[in-house]
């Protein structure tokens, strides 16, 4: 079980796909390649298929122990639920398009192509948005009924339901919270940043939440700056260490993950400020230092995928 993982004080390392990433080919490749590589913990959108790539990435692996999966589900107003578009057009402005490649360029995810948006690979970080000198993109709020797709994700087999409770609208979460709570009786975990609330309102509403949860049945993964994590330096994971401090200073009787901005520097820099941590959760970093070979039809050839274990390695090894 996940929380027997949990309770052996290592330093676990959770693959984030991307709660916005619905490529099911990319997903199992990359779940592959880090469960070969000793990842323990991999986070999935909320989609049956996608559980479905990541369960058949597991299986791939020669790495047989245990693995477990965490499914992330958004609300109004996070990010993770975004997507790139003109509302929700996959093509973007061509009347203000002007074909330049900035945002083919800076995609962290390859999601576009020739003006186009994949929409199943966008996970909504708006990079493209904010970069695009003609404002010829803009972003757009996706959802689910989450009465209807968590008893189907749970008879499929999941190990924990993440809810990203970064969002300003306070109903929203309280109800989410509650159907998650009422739908699932395992791990839970909840995914906050400092983006939109400040340090009293972040523990606020922690000890709300918690307040349903018996001790250590819920992991907290303090958010530095959500899917912000491609460079590898230390100020890049500089938000995510110091946002980790404050959830261990509250005493809060959880599990304690680190992200948002995460990189192989992120162990080094919370080891020196003594964040005791349960694990760390890469995501864009994780996923652009092999991107180069997942993108390849010949991906699994041995040569291609030993390049890219090698790398993933290094990283999970630098993690723990």
């Amino acid at each position: 079980m996940l929380k027997d993982l949990l309770d052996t004080n290592k330093k676990i390392f959770k693959l984030v796909c991307g709660a916005g990433n619905e490529c099911a080919e990319d997903v199992e490749k990359l779940v592959t390649l880090y469960s070969d590589a000793g990842a323990q913990l991999f986070d999935l959108c909320a989609k049956p298929e996608i559980l479905y790539a990541a369960k058949k990435g597991i299986a791939n692996s020669k790495n047989k122990t245990d693995r477990y999966i965490c499914v992330s589900v958004g609300m109004k107003g996070d990010p993770h639920i975004l997507k790139a578009g003109v509302g929700e057009n996959i093509e973007l402005n061509t009347e203000f398009c002007e074909n330049c490649s900035i945002c083919e360029n800076i995609c962290i995810n390859n999601a576009i192509s020739h003006g186009i948006v994949n929409k199943e690979r966008c996970i909504g970080c708006a990079l493209c948005e904010k970069k695009c000198p003609q404002g010829a993109i803009s972003m757009y709020e996706t959802d689910i009924d989450l009465k209807t797709v968590i008893p189907e994700l749970v008879s499929i087999g999941i190990d924990c339901i993440e809810l990203h409770a970064t969002s300003e609208l306070d109903a929203d979460i309280w109800d989410k919270w509650e159907i998650i709570n009422n739908c699932y009786d395992g791990v839970l975990s909840i995914c906050i940043d400092r983006l939109n609330l400040g340090n009293k309102q972040v523990l606020a509403r922690l000890r709300k939440m918690l307040q349903k949860r018996k001790p250590y049945t819920t992991v907290i993964q303090a958010d530095g700056i959500p899917m912000s994590g491609s460079d590898d330096t230390f100020k890049t994971t500089l938000q995510a260490v110091a946002m980790a401090e404050i959830i261990q200073d509250a005493d809060l009787k959880c599990y304690l993950l680190i992200s948002g901005g995460t990189n192989s520097k992120t162990a080094q820099l919370a080891n020196m400020c003594d964040i005791n941590y349960n694990g760390i959760a890469i995501g864009s970093y994780a996923r652009k230092i092999v991107s180069d070979y997942v993108k390849k039809d010949d991906f699994y050839k041995k040569q291609v995928y030993n390049k890219a274990l090698d790398i993933a390695k290094n990283l999970v090894g630098k993690s723990k």
